[in-house]
């Protein structure tokens, strides 16, 4: 207001003019189809109960022709179509296998999921997910990390409450001062509900947040407050502030 030598309701006008303009305007000529999430599995709730499915719908049943299977069979010279048959039974079998060993991987890392975020997938309360990192999972299906991770960042799960990234059920640990440990999650709901409730004149900074968690019982510091806050897109302090 200084520099421009104008008043608070000028500024506020103009900020208000700001806010209605588009950051990114050549999304405005953007014709890309919108892509739909297939679920790859589907888990429901029937009392009390977890039922998780995997989605085969757009798989279609794979079985061996049975012409080939006859030409094998009827056979019993070794001539060229015999070899070329055999060889191409002998593919469609590895193959068939290996899709079955595939789904197989996917169903149990995924039960393994929801038997560890029990609480969460019974009730939907984001606040019951436990802290669960990809070596939990990884041990207790006997697979490499990198298989779960991998499960993790490309599948999606239907459930009652949603859609969800497999990966959105992993979260590091946060330490409380009774000694017990929390999801990370919890922590991030926390400084969420903060922010919304904070004076938007002079909003919470992020040793102020820290300061509010650490009386709560969490042990947090200041570095991870930015890193949460960071994570879920919410400005700093100076950026939040409003003219009223």
């Amino acid at each position: 207001m200084d520099e421009l030598n104008i008043n608070e309701e000028t500024l506020k006008s103009a900020i208000g003019e700001i806010l209605k303009l588009n950051p990114k305007p050549g999304n405005l000529n953007n014709n890309k189809l919108v892509q739909h999430i297939v679920p790859d599995f589907s888990l429901k709730v029937e009392d009390g109960k977890l039922d998780l499915s995997i989605n085969n719908s757009f798989i279609p049943e794979l079985k061996i022709n049975k012409k080939f299977r006859e030409i094998l069979e009827s056979s019993n010279e070794k001539n060229k179509e015999l070899i070329y048959v055999k060889n191409k039974l002998d593919s469609a079998k590895l193959f068939i296998s290996s899709l079955q060993e595939r789904n197989s991987t996917l169903f149990n890392t995924l039960n393994s999921i929801v038997n560890f975020q029990k609480e969460y997938f019974l009730t939907g309360d984001e606040n019951k997910l436990k802290p669960m990192i990809l070596k939990n999972i990884a041990d207790d299906v006997k697979l490499d990390i990198s298989t779960i991770s991998r499960v993790a960042n490309s599948k999606y799960i239907e459930t009652p409450y949603g859609i969800f990234l497999v990966k959105y059920f992993f979260s590091e640990s946060q330490s409380k001062s009774d000694g017990s440990n929390v999801s990370n999650r919890e922590v991030k709901n926390l400084i969420i509900d903060m922010i919304k409730s904070e004076n938007k004149v002079k909003p919470l900074t992020d040793t102020e947040i820290m300061k509010q968690l650490n009386i709560k019982g969490y042990n947090i510091a200041r570095r991870t407050v930015s890193k949460y806050r960071e994570n879920l897109k919410i400005p700093i302090a100076r950026l939040r502030r409003e003219i009223i």
